[in-house]
């Protein structure tokens, strides 16, 4: 199961239908979990917030890695949610436990992600209506305390009309990337907005930022935000 997972959080799902919505009512908390060995078990917290309907609910768990810039998300059970599947009546809340069941001891930092999905009700389904579920993709990652921080060399390369912007993860930690910008002497090249997304240990993503038209020569300096804060960081141009 392939995914280019550029946000975390609530996705909505359109279903074919056409005309008015119906609001989603799921909601999922805490938004991410890390947990340190020898801690294997959290809990995720679901709600329905709607006042007068049930909801079905499912919850899968996925080992989460990064290849080549593709982020792949496989079924696994080293990982699993209890329970899998749940029903929520109208305003209630309802407890997941997220679990790791192998007695392998943790190596560096694992990466998963909980899919937690709201299933469409057919019987709510209405002619000139169009129905909302949403699905959340929660990231959780199992840590050894001694697992190196994470080590990012940047670059910026051209693809097509578009600059790209690559990051290469030689530590064994995730790196969290959002509120990004790019300037170029001074001059804006571009920059996105809220959470760009990870880098997870010892891999390489990479995410299109600006026209290539706006790349000159000069250093390039990198603004953003990581799990520790704001940062700087100066960006190696290939192919000028």
């Amino acid at each position: 199961m392939r995914s280019m997972l550029s946000c975390i959080g609530a996705t909505a799902v359109l279903l074919l239908c056409a005309g008015l919505s119906h609001a989603a009512s799921l909601r999922v908390a805490p938004t991410g979990l890390e947990l340190i060995a020898p801690d294997a078990s959290a809990v995720l917290n679901l709600s329905n917030d709607d006042t007068e309907r049930p909801i079905n609910v499912q919850i899968r768990v996925f080992a989460w890695s990064q290849s080549g810039g593709i982020e792949t998300l496989t079924p696994t059970t080293v990982v699993v949610a209890s329970p899998p599947s749940t029903k929520l009546g109208p305003n209630a809340q309802y407890v997941v436990r997220v679990v790791r069941v192998s007695k392998a001891p943790v190596r560096a930092e694992e990466s998963y992600r909980v899919i937690v999905d709201e299933l469409p009700d057919p019987s709510r389904k209405r002619a000139g209506t169009v129905a909302l579920a949403l699905r959340y993709s929660v990231p959780v990652f199992f840590r050894n305390a001694d697992a190196a921080a994470p080590a990012i060399a940047w670059s910026l390369s051209r693809n097509g009309g578009s600059l790209m912007l690559t990051a290469s993860n030689s530590g064994e930690s995730r790196f969290r990337l959002s509120n990004l910008m790019l300037t170029q002497g001074g001059k804006k090249l571009g920059n996105r907005n809220g959470l760009v997304g990870y880098v997870l240990g010892g891999a390489t993503m990479q995410w299109p930022i600006g026209s290539s038209k706006s790349l000159s020569a000069g250093s390039v300096l990198l603004k953003a935000q990581s799990d520790l804060g704001p940062f700087d960081a100066k960006v190696a141009v290939k192919g000028r």
